[in-house]
């Protein structure tokens, strides 16, 4: 059962969504990073958005990737990100390995999080965006 399996704190992972110009274009995504000195693995995250737009409540689809592995100090893409999506409350749930431990943890991007003065350098991705620990 799942209050069975002890869950230790996350500690070195972090989301960021970012955005690069390519081809002229603004183009957001969302990445993992991990600051560990050792690899992640099996890293599968639950993404969706949610949230009220105009009095009227909007859900997203749920969408699930999974990353074999991630080395240590290094980042992965997860997925690209339309603008649109920030005026809704984007939850990444993330789960993975470190050697034979599990480990857990719920990102929230809040709604208004992404407003610009949020937006720093981030420099694991040589991106701005807004990170999330």
């Amino acid at each position: 059962m799942k209050k069975d399996i002890k869950f230790p704190p996350v500690t070195g992972i972090k989301l960021a969504i970012a955005k690069e110009v390519i081809n002229g274009h603004d183009e957001w995504s969302v990445y993992i990073i991990n600051l560990n000195l050792i690899e992640v693995n099996t890293v599968i995250i639950t993404a969706k958005g949610y949230g009220v737009i105009q009095g009227e409540t909007k859900k997203t689809s749920v969408l699930r990737h999974m990353i074999q592995e991630i080395g240590p100090e290094s980042m992965a893409k997860i997925e690209p990100i339309d603008p649109a999506l920030f005026t809704l409350n984007n939850e990444y749930w993330v789960s993975y390995y470190i050697l034979d431990q599990i480990f857990d943890k719920k990102f929230i991007f809040t709604e208004g999080s992404m407003d610009p003065s949020n937006i720093t350098f981030i420099p694991e991705l040589g991106l701005e965006g807004v990170i999330h620990r």
